[in-house]
């Protein structure tokens, strides 16, 4: 495969994120934000797509279906247990969030947590390890560290 011949875009747009067009498909929707490469796959599967394909091959309107994929996983027939955000609190759907929209709606649920002062949110708001690790010997960020003695 010649990366110079007609057809072959070296920089492709993808749900509002620049891939590289010399990176197979898989591994290209793996550098979004929100999409592993087992995602990627199963995306690829769906639609039918060879995941080893450069995705600067591609052309515009089968990009155009992975993007309409991506933003609705379920529809195209990836499974539900694969979705990042199964059965949201508000909705009830199972969504699949990527980029900005990922981060934003994580800091949501931090807040929340930290708003309804359950367990995890006072965790969070103290800085504090959430998930149940040991704290005697390990993270100590920002706290004074060892004794220090008189001259």
């Amino acid at each position: 495969m010649n990366m110079s011949e007609a057809g072959f875009s070296h920089l492709v747009r993808v749900a509002s994120t620049d891939v590289r067009g010399d990176k197979p498909v898989k591994y290209a929707l793996a550098e979004i934000k929100g999409i592993g490469r087992y995602f990627a796959v199963a995306i690829l599967r769906s639609l039918g797509i060879d995941e080893n394909q450069r995705i600067g091959f591609l052309p515009d309107d089968v990009i155009k279906k992975i993007e309409e994929a991506i933003y609705d996983p379920v529809k195209a027939g990836v499974p539900a247990w694969l979705v990042n955000r199964k059965r949201d609190p508000k909705t009830g759907e199972d969504l699949h969030l990527i980029g900005a929209d990922l981060s934003l709606q994580h800091k949501q649920d931090i807040e929340a947590m930290i708003k309804m002062k359950s367990w995890r949110g006072i965790r969070h708001a103290r800085g504090l390890k959430v998930r149940g690790q040991k704290l005697k010997s390990n993270g100590r960020k920002g706290l004074s560290l060892g004794v220090r003695r008189k001259r």
